[in-house]
């Protein structure tokens, strides 16, 4: 383990395991490097390397109250490749996670990547617009930053409790270790990165990114997913990528890579042997 200090003061903590080509796990929003813990076994136990940052205002990094936005996501993320000399790398990332692997494939290039995944991610854009209809209303995400700001505790509580993870569903068990494992990922890090990267997710539109990308990029997106539907999600991401593989499940959650973890895992591995 250990930390890359960025241009701009803020210590990035991350993960470093294994030997072979890397993969390297970028989290979904607001979590930590601790969200991937099942693919970080089970891909290390497959002979790759595995590296997995915590985000700036999250997790471990530094709690700074400046530099939520995508650009700093994708410079923090390159800072962590270049201190790593990393080469032929596959970038996997969750959610948020997933639209930081697109911005950063797109704002510094290729050259040290060899294949991509986005899982349950958040491009190409969330929040409704005109040019984007199947959006969620922007009052959709302006509850969930009155929310943070009432009790983020409670409301660390109720997201893996229900839509998260789909416990919310008919005949769903919910499982109380991933409901609080969620929770105290969630509060290791800043409220004011939490409250900012809620923006940071809805608003960022990927279209142009994604058609910069020429790597193979495995796009995994549910049905069911009640965070990122997938409307105005995977399928999108898979059409305005040039060489995009779409991978679509009927009723998983949005937080699939913890309670599909095997199929999942399995899926990604069969991807990045072909």
């Amino acid at each position: 383990m250990g930390t890359v200090t960025t241009k701009d003061g803020v210590e990035i903590f991350y993960k470093d395991w294994g030997a072979g080509q890397p993969i390297v796990f970028s989290h979904g929003w607001p979590l930590s490097a601790d969200d991937w813990d099942a693919q970080m076994l089970f891909f290390l136990n497959n002979g790759y390397r595995v590296i997995a940052h915590d985000r700036r205002g999250h997790g471990r990094s530094t709690q700074t109250g400046e530099g939520h936005d995508m650009d700093h996501y994708a410079d923090d993320l390159a800072a962590v490749t270049a201190h790593l000399d990393l080469k032929d790398a596959i970038h996997v990332g969750h959610s948020t996670g997933g639209g930081e692997v697109v911005h950063y494939l797109a704002r510094h290039g290729e050259s040290r990547v060899s294949k991509a995944a986005i899982i349950s991610a958040v491009p190409p854009l969330m929040v409704q617009t005109p040019a984007n209809p199947l959006g969620l209303p922007k009052a959709v995400f302006d509850d969930l930053q009155a929310q943070l700001a009432a009790n983020r505790s409670k409301f660390y509580r109720d997201l893996p409790e229900g839509p998260f993870y789909g416990f919310n569903r008919p005949g769903v068990k919910p499982l109380e270790s991933a409901i609080t494992n969620w929770w105290r990922q969630g509060m290791m890090g800043g409220a004011k990165a939490h409250y900012d990267g809620i923006v940071v997710f809805s608003q960022t539109d990927f279209t142009e990114d994604l058609k910069k990308i020429n790597v193979p990029v495995l796009v995994m997106h549910s049905e069911d997913d009640q965070i990122v539907p997938y409307v105005a999600a995977g399928p999108l991401s898979a059409k305005l990528l040039k060489n995009a593989t779409l991978k679509t499940y009927k009723d998983f959650p949005h937080g699939m890579i913890t309670t599909q973890a095997e199929t999942v895992n399995a899926d990604l591995l069969a991807f990045l042997k072909s």
